[in-house]
């Protein structure tokens, strides 16, 4: 079982060592793993910092999801995604 309080998306990049990561469910939070399982074990301790910082600050922090997921997937490009590709010109 993983255990984790927010959801993660983690993205297989164009480099085989290099994985992003990210929690829809926590604002401003995001990482990079030299593999998944890097990625993985980053955002469960990263994921417990960035709560903490953010009580230690006094910004809100969401409750925690009842039932977190994990996404693995490619890399989105963002050539192909139209809300951001005005943007790269």
């Amino acid at each position: 079982m993983i255990d984790l309080r927010y959801s993660l998306v983690i993205e297989a990049t164009e480099d085989p060592n290099s994985f992003g990561f990210y929690s829809p469910d926590l604002e401003g939070f995001s990482g990079v793993g030299q593999s998944i399982e890097d990625g993985l074990y980053k955002a469960k301790w990263g994921m417990e910092e960035h709560v903490a910082l953010q009580k230690e600050k006094g910004l809100p922090v969401p409750k925690a999801n009842t039932s977190p997921t994990v996404v693995i997937q490619n890399e989105k490009s963002l050539e192909n995604d139209p809300v951001h590709a005005s943007t790269l010109t």
